[in-house]
């Protein structure tokens, strides 16, 4: 079973039989958050997907970027029926090897489009290693076959204090660009980008949010109103439906940070709000991302089913009269 969202209420069907496309959002986003958490939204079709990202397109379809084999894709014209969309690098990426110990599994990635171009930060690793690279491919159509690789962006080595995963690009309100990263180890990183080429444009690697080495990953920052949301992930990924992982938020008036929780306490300091955790049959939610559509925000994250299958999930978000952000 899933859930549909009707007038902002959560109505249950079956994901497998759920045809119709995503219904609209009600014309005022709530402002109270449900009693209980909601389940996913319905999505149908090819839906297994770990740490998935997403975009618009100019023509109003959909395109999901997530870990797999040399980076795997999907699309939807709906934002409910997904199909396989193949591979960014069909060829392989053979650059990636350093990091990956060989494998072409590609974690993580982070699709958005600007001035023309989409632009995907992937991740290059091994479990349990901060020898790891976070890299860059642009293309104009992002199909599959049509990325073109522009190479290394940061790197962390086993002598550094930082996981260099997990990559988030933000552009702010003054047309600056962020690159957002991090698992582990020392917590969240962010660095300067120079827009013309997506690649650093300064040597400053700013600290976000932290939890003393705990289990922390997968920031991404999107701004609401005047502030900007850092999303993270807490505790256990990649468990199958014993994940423990969970979505939690902080927020800050600037891009930079501090970000700070519902009471004040700076993420750099372990601070976090949850906003979604496992319930029922929904286990470990988490490694989110956000899609400004025109109907609603929508909070993108994977879940791992009974089975221990990650499947894709989604949820609209509302802001309770504080500013806080809630799923629905």
């Amino acid at each position: 079973m899933a859930a549909t969202l009707v007038a902002g209420v959560a109505v249950a069907v079956n994901a497998q039989a759920a045809t119709a496309p995503a219904v609209p959002l009600a014309a005022a986003t709530p402002t109270v958050p449900p009693a209980a958490y909601p389940r996913p939204g319905a999505v149908t079709g090819d839906i297994g997907a770990h740490d998935p990202t997403m975009v618009k397109t100019p023509s109003g379809s959909y395109i999901v970027a997530h870990t797999g084999d040399n980076i795997a894709l999907k699309t939807s014209t709906d934002r409910t029926a997904f199909r396989n969309a193949g591979a960014v690098f069909p060829g392989g990426a053979p650059w990636t090897t350093t990091y990956t110990g060989g494998s072409r599994n590609l974690w993580a990635p982070d699709i958005s489009y600007h001035n023309g171009r989409y632009w995907l930060y992937y991740s290059a690793s091994s479990f349990g290693s901060n020898r790891s690279a976070i890299f860059l491919a642009t293309s104009t159509t992002g199909a599959s076959g049509s990325w073109t690789n522009q190479g290394l962006v940061i790197e962390s080595r086993t002598s550094d204090n930082f996981n260099a995963i997990d990559p988030n690009l933000l552009v702010d309100s003054s047309g600056r660009w962020w690159l957002s990263f991090g698992s582990f180890w020392s917590g969240h990183k962010q660095v300067a980008l120079d827009p013309a080429t997506g690649k650093r444009s300064d040597s400053t690697i700013r600290s976000i949010a932290g939890r003393n080495g705990g289990a922390i990953e997968a920031p991404f920052i999107f701004k609401h109103g005047s502030y900007y949301y850092q999303w993270v992930s807490f505790d256990r990924c990649c468990q199958g439906a014993a994940s423990t992982y969970r979505i939690m938020v902080g927020r800050s008036t600037s891009p930079n940070g501090p970000f700070v929780d519902r009471n004040g306490v700076n993420l750099n300091n372990g601070g976090g709000t949850q906003v979604l955790a496992g319930h029922g049959s929904i286990h470990g939610p988490g490694h989110q991302a956000v899609l400004a559509d025109t109907d609603a925000e929508v909070l993108v994250y994977h879940y791992y089913t009974n089975s221990g299958a990650a499947n894709l999930g989604l949820n609209l978000i509302g802001y309770d009269t504080a500013g806080w952000p809630f799923v629905y």
